[in-house]
């Protein structure tokens, strides 16, 4: 507050409303007889206000330089303050000092020095309380800011392990099919690597984004699909019913995929027992249904990636992820983001 760029026109201001302060309320009466009236009264205030505010000025710059924080046992406000006491009666005496040496007549010389001294500390007291305002606002805007900030890393920390969760088991169980795969079709497991490199190629080249085209991570979905039914075979069926009304519309990167292996996750993939997983467009969502069959004495889920799933789309859309579990069915539904390019 006292380093403020017009901070000279603020002091002329205050001196001259002092000023007209002690005349409105007849304080200039205590002054009688002394020759120190009119302008030279009102040159008086406008000198003690300077001194005042420039030493508290100086005071301040110094307090920063040696970094006196709240970190310290020592608020830095109470330091300012008291330093500013002592600012005050060098302002006073030499404001005395001034007037002594110009020859204005002061009888006696004690009694007005402590009206000096009073206005003085009175005019402090404003300027320190005025400080305080402005220092605890800048304070509530600089945690506001920094609440900001975190809020932000939490939010692309979130987004990090979001695209990071590809499960390392699917890269072991895709090597483990790779492997039977080059013994026994050399033509199926150069495909199958070509599938799985464009499965990592997008999760790689994506990273970054925070929303990509519905068809490119239909075009990512259909390799990893892929890749899912050389695995498990008939054991498995993945329905893919999306619109092409559909494709222009964005999504989080790796969402379906996150949906797919959470399903695969839970259930039992079986010949007795196949999994179905439906993927379709309705009303504005992309809708991942699958049959509900736990797996036998399985540890609930922590459910971390659906919780990540709802956390990233909260930041991303005004509408929510909405999860479904029936008796018979486990439902995910994804809000598309339309983005008017």
């Amino acid at each position: 507050m006292f380093n403020i760029k017009y901070r000279y026109i603020y002091i002329i201001l205050l001196a001259v409303y002092s000023y007209l302060n002690i005349i409105f309320t007849g304080a200039d009466s205590l002054l009688s007889n002394l020759e120190v009236k009119g302008y030279k009264l009102l040159l008086v205030l406008l000198f003690v206000i300077i001194i005042i505010w420039e030493g508290n000025r100086l005071i301040q710059k110094k307090l920063v330089e040696k970094k006196y924080s709240f970190k310290k046992n020592y608020q830095p406000l109470v330091i300012l303050f008291l330093l500013s006491l002592v600012n005050v009666a060098f302002a006073s005496i030499a404001i005395v000092a001034l007037i002594e040496i110009l020859n204005w007549k002061i009888t006696p010389l004690w009694f007005h020095a402590k009206l000096l001294l009073g206005f003085g500390f009175r005019i402090n007291l404003f300027l320190n309380s005025i400080n305080a305002i402005v220092y605890f606002l800048n304070l509530s805007k600089e945690k506001q800011l920094e609440a900001e900030e975190f809020k932000q890393k939490s939010i692309e920390a979130q987004f990090e392990a979001l695209r990071n969760q590809i499960n390392p088991h699917f890269l072991f169980n895709s090597l483990n099919v790779l492997s039977s795969l080059v013994y026994k079709n050399a033509e199926e497991a150069d495909k199958f690597i070509q599938q799985l490199a464009k499965v990592y190629r997008y999760l790689i080249n994506n990273q970054d984004k925070k929303v990509i085209r519905l068809v490119d991570e239909l075009n990512f979905i259909n390799s990893y699909i892929y890749l899912l039914n050389i695995r498990f075979k008939n054991n498995l069926y993945i329905n893919n019913h999306i619109q092409a009304a559909d494709h222009q519309n964005y999504i989080a990167p790796a969402t379906i995929q996150l949906l797919l292996e959470n399903a695969i996750k839970h259930n039992v993939v079986s010949q007795k027992k196949p999994l179905h997983i439906e993927i379709v467009t309705s009303n504005g969502y992309i809708i991942v249904k699958n049959n509900l069959q736990p797996k036998p004495a399985q540890k609930e889920g922590t459910r971390i990636g659906l919780s990540n799933i709802r956390n990233r789309y909260h930041f991303l859309s005004n509408q929510t992820v909405e999860i479904n579990d029936s008796d018979e069915y486990f439902t995910v539904k994804i809000p598309l983001i339309n983005i008017e390019e």
